[in-house]
């Protein structure tokens, strides 16, 4: 996989080197269980802190599924 530039919002979680997607993904399911951002109730849905909020477009909590869209947005 060819490695992707992640944007200034994402660059804050993952870093600002080029990566292939998986390892974005990877490094944001780091940062997520570091931070301790999974919903209590519902473990698919995850919680944005002040980093993550303009990777998930503004909103305080998406679903897993929903996080892969979003942050697709941000990589070029």
């Amino acid at each position: 996989m060819k490695p992707l530039q992640p944007s200034e919002a994402l660059a804050k979680v993952v870093g600002t080197k080029p990566l292939p997607r998986t390892q974005v993904v990877k490094k944001l399911w780091e940062y997520i269980k570091k931070n301790d951002l999974q919903d209590k109730k519902n473990r698919r849905n995850i919680n944005a802190d002040a980093n993550l909020k303009p990777v998930f477009s503004g909103k305080s909590q998406v679903s897993m599924f929903e996080m892969t869209k979003l942050v697709s947005k941000h990589l070029s």
